[in-house]
């Protein structure tokens, strides 16, 4: 168990979400849809992520909640919606296995729309080998074979949040580093405690 309260949790997706969100901003977009699971601490840093972009871009976003059984009303809405990027940020408290189930479903759907715009995955459900299972799927594979598709993920021993670029080749999967962020003590400490059960006493 992480050494962590909820309350911590939920924070640390606060402080997470603000890089999300300055990330996306320093992309130059205008327009993004924030695709997450339907649980408090997905919600977190999902509405942190779409706070921060809005004030440092000035542009528009929407969130959309990932359920089971609506994943082809949430493509069909995220397309009407016509983002330039959709992240997708899955995760939480809510089982992984259901988590990932609904993350390909969704990428399914998503697929079969023909929704437009690049992806920005979320660090949980890309190592839990979330976008690993979705490209399992031809058509899944077939259409983000077609986008430019991002990741973040964390430097824990450094500091540091990167935003990555995805490389498909097939089902295999490589990251290209395109922009790196450094986290404050407080938020490294939090990193360290609830995903690699261990604390930092310096930065």
């Amino acid at each position: 168990m992480a050494k962590t309260t909820f309350e911590e949790e939920i924070y640390l997706r606060a402080l997470t979400g603000r890089l999300v969100g300055k990330a996306l901003a320093d992309l130059g977009l205008n327009k993004v849809a924030v695709v997450a699971s339907r649980n408090i601490i997905c919600s977190s840093i999902a509405t942190a992520t779409e706070a921060t972009f809005i004030t440092l871009s000035g542009g528009v976003t929407y969130h959309f909640l990932a359920e089971k059984g609506k994943e082809e009303d949430i493509a069909e809405r995220v397309k009407a919606f016509a983002p330039q990027v959709t992240v997708l940020q899955f995760g939480g408290e809510t089982p992984i296995e259901e988590t990932k189930e609904i993350f390909v479903e969704t990428l399914r759907g998503f697929a079969e729309k023909d929704v437009p715009g690049a992806f920005v995955v979320h660090v949980r459900i890309f190592a839990v080998g979330g976008l690993a299972k979705a490209l399992e799927d031809e058509k899944i594979r077939e259409y983000l074979s077609k986008k430019d598709l991002f990741v973040y993920t964390v430097g824990f021993d450094e500091g540091k949040v990167y935003l990555n670029k995805i490389l498909l080749d097939g089902t295999e999967i490589k990251l290209e580093k395109i922009a790196e962020y450094q986290v404050t003590l407080e938020h490294a400490d939090l990193l360290n405690r609830s995903l690699k059960d261990r604390s930092v006493t310096f930065a």
